[in-house]
């Protein structure tokens, strides 16, 4: 049944992207980034939960530990929601306090030029889409560089393989992207 369900859904996307729909996906769908050639979903192995979290720390803070490879959506009354994320690969992990300054759906890249030094075969610019590294949505930290935001490789997440942002499937993305504010703090530790 999962196999018959994950090919109609890829089948339907395929014809949403030849139709031009590339960018309209609503929320909960599986993007095509989250799917492998033949339509299964590539989706983190690492569930999203709510779980107990003792902090004193206002709810709608965010708390990211690059230890774990996790981010934490707090709640109030010592709980929040854990997210499974990735993180930055070792000399481009980091640490410190900042706020959510900015948030986009499905928003455009544009690789910063040390990116583009190391990676020659990087655009300069890519379009929002599902196809983009930034994937479904972004929440921009501060005057950073960084970002957390959606991947096209969910089998990512639970690694240190990013140049510093903060990944997570498309799905948890959104779910976090509804929840979270301009505004909000943002705590990331080792």
């Amino acid at each position: 049944m999962r196999l018959l369900m994950n090919s109609l859904m890829a089948a339907a996307l395929g014809v949403l992207l030849h139709a031009g729909a590339a960018q309209a996906f609503p929320t909960g769908w599986i993007h095509p980034g989250d799917m492998d050639a033949r339509g299964f979903s590539m989706a983190s192995s690492v569930p999203r939960q709510e779980v107990r979290y003792e902090t004193n720390l206002p709810a709608g803070t965010i708390v990211i530990s690059n230890s774990e490879r996790r981010l934490y959506l707090v709640l109030g009354n010592n709980r929040a929601i854990r997210y499974g994320v990735g993180v930055g690969r070792p000399g481009f992990s980091w640490t410190g306090t900042n706020t959510i300054t900015m948030k986009r759906e499905w928003p455009d890249w544009r690789p910063p030029a040390s990116m583009r030094r190391r990676q020659p075969d990087l655009p300069t610019f890519m379009a929002g889409g599902p196809n983009n590294p930034l994937g479904a949505r972004a929440l921009y930290i501060g005057s950073t560089l960084y970002r957390i935001h959606g991947s096209n490789e969910p089998h990512t997440i639970g690694d240190a393989v990013s140049s510093g942002c903060i990944r997570m499937t498309n799905q948890d993305v959104e779910h976090l992207y509804e929840r979270v504010r301009v505004g909000a703090r943002v705590i990331v530790r080792n």
